[in-house]
């Protein structure tokens, strides 16, 4: 299936209302998963997405739905999303590919399994289904006779989902539930009464609401800007193929530093490399190149630096507007980047490799999306100082399909005052800013 862009048409076309509860900013998994569960609480909602519904990497990601090997942090919430995610498959009565088949982190070394024994502790405290694969074990699990890695872990409980039919079938559930969703509706600003947020000015008009929730993705830093408002915030671009279908395979999700797999609905498999992530350098790798410090530690082998594709624009991109001008989110309505050749070409070659079944396969599609993280690779989800009842849910680093329907339902209940049962201390937004040290999460 291609992947969206902005000559994709508009299937979401509800009409602006002049006021609601709660307007989200963003259409991808974070925001409608909000959407859907204010919608459930009986608020009034309106998205409004300036491309596409999941048109960037809520559909373009790996399409795990994981516990395994999340910050310790944000464990509790991905062990509910799981949850979420199989009652919303239930709920909608639509299709979105998710099943729990399992997940598997391969070891190329003792330094994997080091890491993954230390792992299993924090699994045995939140009484997770993980357990730890011998080479042979392994081999036997994904059918490969030899032992090409030397051990791996696994959940059995973990599952994956297809990003590019779930998010939209949410949303179109969210409506049926009396959510309006508009596409080519960017917001341009935030309008307030006495410091409180009292709606937005968008493209197609303006809407009174008595909170607002900014869920926009790698376009998150570049909003609040216009704001005053400092998130640190960084893009990469990460490629993704998916084969043709062939007849048998492991039918969950599997990968390594290197390398990773996930059996797909449709009988074929989507492939990464984990560890090959493309930055293109902008005025923001050197704004936060000092948050980022200790992040780049870890990822700098992986990382290759660009300074093609129109660096000269990226060096002096448009921070500051007026609610009457056209905004960055208007010039660029969907983030649809050129996948990697490279990458491209070295899956191809190292498919063979990996699993039997692939041998004989192709590469159908490849594709490439651009990936947010804040320095500490952990998302935000707080209301913002300064701004009563505006929130943020954003830098989800890679981890947001998952997560969304937890991060969705920690929103839902953050807008409406009520009590959460999670400690959101790790995700709260002064942290780039209190002094606090930047305690770098699992990357990507």
């Amino acid at each position: 299936m291609p992947m969206l862009s902005d000559k994709s048409p508009v299937t979401f076309r509800d009409t602006l209302p002049e006021a609601v509860d709660v307007v989200i900013i963003g259409a991808g998994v974070i925001g409608i998963s909000t959407a859907w569960f204010l919608a459930k609480a009986g608020l009034s909602v309106l998205v409004c997405e300036k491309g596409r519904v999941a048109g960037e990497q809520s559909s373009r990601n790996w399409g795990w739905v994981r516990t395994q090997g999340r910050d310790e942090a944000e464990l509790p919430i991905a062990i509910k999303s799981l949850e979420l995610w199989e009652n919303i498959s239930n709920e909608i009565e639509e299709d979105t590919g998710f099943t729990r088949q399992g997940i598997i982190f391969l070891g190329d070394n003792e330094k994997d399994l080091r890491e993954f024994e230390e792992w299993m502790e924090i699994a045995k405290q939140h009484q997770l289904d993980t357990r730890l694969l011998s080479a042979a074990e392994l081999g036997k699990e994904l059918g490969y006779p030899q032992e090409r890695w030397k051990g791996a872990m696994q959940t059995s409980s973990d599952a994956r989902a297809e990003p590019f039919i779930a998010v939209p079938a949410i949303a179109r559930a969210a409506q049926r539930k009396g959510v309006r969703i508009i596409e080519n509706c960017a917001v341009r600003a935030i309008e307030k009464q006495a410091g409180v947020v009292s709606g937005v000015v968008t493209e197609l008009g303006s809407i009174q609401a008595k909170a607002v929730v900014c869920c926009g993705g790698a376009w998150s830093s570049t909003f609040l800007a216009n704001l005053g408002i400092r998130f640190p915030q960084l893009l990469v671009r990460g490629t993704v193929v998916r084969t043709t279908p062939v007849s048998e395979g492991y039918q969950g999700a599997a990968g390594s530093h290197k390398y990773s797999l996930r059996r797909r609905q449709d009988g074929g498999y989507t492939l990464a490399m984990g560890a090959y992530l493309d930055h293109y350098v902008s005025a923001d790798s050197f704004r936060y190149c000092k948050d980022f410090l200790p992040a780049l530690k870890m990822t700098w082998s992986g990382m290759r630096l660009r300074f093609n594709d129109g660096l000269m624009e990226r060096m002096f991109p448009k921070r500051h507007w007026l609610a009457d001008e056209i905004t960055p989110f208007e010039r660029t309505r969907v983030l649809n980047p050129m996948p990697n050749a490279h990458v491209v070409r070295t899956l191809q070659q190292s498919m063979k490799n990996s699993l039997p079944v692939l041998a004989d396969a192709k590469i159908a599609e490849a594709w490439a999306g651009m990936i947010d993280a804040p320095p500490d690779f952990v998302p935000v989800m707080d209301e913002l100082p300064d701004n009563k009842n505006f929130y943020l849910a954003s830098g989800f680093s890679g981890h947001g399909f998952g997560f969304g329907p937890g991060a969705g339902y920690v929103m839902a209940k953050m807008v409406q005052g009520e009590t959460i049962e999670f400690d959101l201390n790790r995700f709260r937004f002064s942290r780039f800013s209190d002094g606090s040290p930047i305690n770098v999460g699992p990357a990507l």
